[in-house]
């Protein structure tokens, strides 16, 4: 090979891995830790957000095509069930059950308004 090749194949070698090597950032994001006091929370209160009678839940289903709305058996408290993905829960079974505890709970594929409990 000529030696004016090796020369120029050399450096644009060397040039285009300049071009294309990882430079280093002007602005790196810079992380910081706050730590919190007593007096941050002191107006904040206390809520209960979560189904009021739920207690543990045994069992858990959803309805197949529709990602908001889902079931869930408790323990002490019958069948409750979300249309909001879960933001808020009703009891759909206060005076329809026997028992307090549920066991296992399924959403019917054929006709999504029939629960198997």
């Amino acid at each position: 090979m000529n030696k004016n090749l090796l020369v120029i194949l050399a450096f644009l070698t060397f040039f285009s891995i300049e071009i294309f090597a990882q430079k280093k950032k002007k602005n790196p994001i810079k992380t910081s830790v706050s730590t919190f006091k007593a007096d941050d929370f002191k107006s904040l209160k206390f809520r209960n957000i979560g189904p009021f009678r739920g207690g543990r839940s045994n069992a858990v289903s959803g309805v197949n095509g529709d990602n908001l709305t889902y079931y869930f058996g408790s323990v002490g408290g019958g069948i409750w069930k979300t249309e909001d993905a879960g933001v808020s829960w009703r009891n759909i079974t206060d005076g329809f059950l026997k028992s307090g505890s549920v066991g296992a709970i399924a959403v019917s594929k054929a006709d999504p308004n029939i629960i198997y409990a």
